[in-house]
């Protein structure tokens, strides 16, 4: 029973996608994150993963969510499972594809130490939640299923380098890049 007089907030508003929620607002580092847009990374009729972008305002292009300030997430949760192998050659893939060369040289190492906290993964099963966060000064962390993973991986170009993969000019997937920047996938 409620107290009278006791202030009842309302349960937060959740977007659904293919069956996952996602919180319209989570609190990281401090801040107050608003979700940008989410989206399902698919090939043919395989649905892998939805995912999630969480940032301090709104972005609609790429240059916006890198040049935002503050904390960010980007959340996965997958969709079937799959070994963390499979994540590593995407990334990599993905961060080569949309970073100049100079740039992907400067990632090499950090990208080296994100693909071995990937590795220790092993594999990947339905449900499981992944979440690179962003914090200015600290860099980004792995989380796995609520879990950190290794230590943070500092520079916000890595971090960037990562989202690009996501909504850069060659991301993994047109219609989960759409998605994730607030548009009809």
């Amino acid at each position: 029973m409620i107290a009278a007089g006791a202030l009842v907030r309302p349960a937060a508003a959740a977007v659904m996608e293919s069956g996952v929620a996602f919180q319209e607002r989570i609190q990281l580092a401090g801040a107050e994150l608003q979700l940008n847009g989410t989206g399902v990374r698919a090939v043919a009729w395989i649905r892998g993963y939805a995912a999630g972008l969480y940032l301090a305002g709104r972005a609609r292009t790429a240059d916006e969510v890198v040049a935002m300030p503050g904390p960010k997430r980007l959340r996965m949760v997958m969709l079937m499972g799959a070994p963390a192998s499979e994540f590593v050659k995407a990334f990599d893939k993905g961060v080569t594809r949309n970073v100049g060369e100079a740039e992907a040289e400067a990632l090499r190492a950090r990208m080296a130490q994100f693909d071995a906290m990937l590795e220790r993964i092993g594999e990947v099963n339905k449900g499981d939640v992944v979440d690179m966060d962003y914090e200015p000064g600290r860099g980004m962390t792995l989380t796995f299923n609520g879990s950190v993973r290794g230590a943070p991986i500092p520079g916000a170009d890595f971090y960037g380098g990562l989202l690009l993969s996501f909504v850069g000019t060659r991301p993994y997937d047109k219609r989960l890049r759409a998605g994730l920047l607030g548009g009809e996938p």
